[in-house]
């Protein structure tokens, strides 16, 4: 077979318009195993190919792409890169965006083999082009110049090449086609500053992120959404936090949090700074932040009250961030009665708000009520059941009526709230004096998708691995679930057949 595809390949390079040779080849090549491509890679000539994609012809461009595609693979990175510099270029400037792919792809190889990304180091022109890509209307396009260049820039010679050469100049220039590639560069740059300290240096010296930061911080409203999602991507390192605390940037967040009552316009921009200060308090200490940063934890509060279901949303999904661990929920623990009137307004929603509002509230009832065995404390266990309970007058019968409904995203988010206190004492208790419940968890029957199947699952294996489970719920129970457990997710009952005699 590989035989045929070479004979067909210099077919198409004696003929000047070989639509029905393209073809062919394209057929055959898809039945060629690549190992079969591979040992033959030495002997494929494609500059016929690439010169045919010159051709303003669009059924001899989608079929030059995808064979090139084929055969590029069976090719060894440093060879592509060596061999097929000019046409790599030439593709990244062709009109036709399928081309760029193929060859943005082909860079996403090179820059990968720590051997063939020299060669595209040492090509200026070539650097310059991948540059240019990301100022393209192809959003696949750009995205793919944004992953190679963050590749590129994993080592020192990539940062030199990109930060003190004339591409820093480039990557400026496209900047200025449109408010969304610059967004573009800011992506590119927060990707590269997240890498080590070194790679932030060389993106604070070129400019980039201090405009990004003047951009955050300045007028323009729209500009602060887009901007706070890019600074809390720089936020999940260490030293980017480092960063943004010594440059000021987290009081000035906080600052105009402050200001966010009088400004009319806060609803686009105050969801985007209160999950930066929910995730910067997990990543370093909730009781830390919240203490630095009061207006935090305030603004939270009165968001979960809002009417504007956006504003609502964040602030269930970051009191569910900030309660995911101890400290997280000693500090909500601290607001008191404050904090229980959340609660009981998070039940309320969980049941009575529209579906995606539900899960989010149900996903953060799991988190707050979430402790590991190892952090079961008598005062962890009675917080966490007194906000259990503050949920709802019966909250077990408030997830079961919400797992019985039929969306199975809120069944499973249902059953991951009673997966989240399976392995408490006063949660196993709750669950075994309450009718039907423990009959209810063994049932295979109320699960029909693979999801919810594995969200029971899960639940059981909470149960089943819990140390106090066999006393509260007796033997014969605890059995129920080791089998269930031992049967795995997917196990269907085998129906018994029963042969009657003089049955047809």
């Amino acid at each position: 077979m590989a035989a045929q595809a070479l004979a067909l390949l210099r077919e198409v390079a004696r003929l000047e318009a070989p639509l029905e040779e393209l073809r062919a080849l394209h057929s055959v090549l898809q039945a060629v195993p690549l190992n079969e491509l591979r040992e033959q890679a030495a002997e494929l000539r494609l500059g016929p190919l690439f010169s045919l994609l010159n051709e303003n012809h669009r059924e001899k461009t989608t079929l030059c792409v995808s064979i090139l595609e084929r055969l590029l693979q069976a090719m060894e990175p440093v060879h592509v890169a060596r061999n097929l510099r000019v046409d790599l270029q030439r593709g990244l400037i062709h009109p036709d965006d399928s081309v760029k792919i193929l060859t943005l792809s082909q860079i996403g190889r090179i820059v990968e083999n720590s051997d063939a990304v020299t060669e595209i180091l040492n090509n200026a022109e070539l650097l310059k082009q991948i540059v240019y890509c990301i100022g393209g209307e192809n959003l696949s396009v750009a995205k793919a110049a944004i992953k190679s260049l963050s590749r590129i820039s994993l080592t020192q010679a990539g940062l030199e090449a990109l930060f003190e050469s004339n591409l820093l100049d480039d990557l400026k220039s496209v900047m200025k086609t449109n408010d969304i590639v610059r967004y573009r560069v800011y992506e590119l740059i927060v990707e590269i500053s997240s890498v080590s300290p070194e790679s932030l240096n060389y993106c604070t010296t070129s400019g980039l992120v201090t405009q990004l930061l003047r951009e955050l911080t300045g007028e323009d409203v729209l500009v602060r959404a887009t901007c706070i999602e890019m600074v809390t991507s720089l936020a999940y390192t260490h030293h980017g936090r480092q960063y943004l605390a010594q440059e000021g940037v987290i009081d000035q967040i906080s600052n105009i949090i402050v200001g966010a009552d009088s400004d009319p316009f806060s609803s686009f921009y105050l969801p985007g700074f209160v999950k930066f200060f929910g995730n910067l308090a997990v990543m370093d200490s909730p009781q830390q932040i919240c203490e630095r940063y009061p207006i935090f934890v305030e603004k939270v509060f009165e968001m979960t009250e809002s009417q504007d279901p956006t504003m609502t949303g964040v602030a269930v999904d970051t009191v569910g961030i900030l309660g995911s661990n101890v400290e997280g929920k000693q500090v909500l623990q601290k607001t008191g009665t404050r904090f229980e009137r959340l609660l009981m307004r998070i039940g309320h929603q969980s049941k009575n708000a529209p579906v995606e509002l539900k899960i989010r509230c149900l996903d953060a009832i799991s988190s707050l009520l979430y402790l590991p065995s190892e952090q079961q404390t008598d005062d962890l266990l009675r917080m966490t059941e007194s906000w259990f309970s503050a949920l709802s007058r019966d909250p077990l019968e408030l997830f079961r009526g919400i797992s019985s409904q039929p969306f199975p995203e809120l069944h499973c988010a249902a059953l991951k709230v009673f997966t989240a206190i399976a392995n408490q004492p006063w949660a196993q208790k709750l669950m075994f004096n309450s009718p039907g419940f423990v009959e209810y968890v063994v049932d295979r029957s109320v699960e029909h998708d693979k999801a919810s199947k594995d969200a029971k699952y899960e639940l059981v294996k909470a149960l089943a691995n819990s140390k106090t489970i066999a006393e509260i719920f007796g033997n014969p129970n605890y059995l129920r679930l080791r089998t269930y457990l031992s049967e795995g997710p997917y196990y269907v009952k085998p129906v018994s057949t029963t042969a009657v005699e003089g049955a047809e």
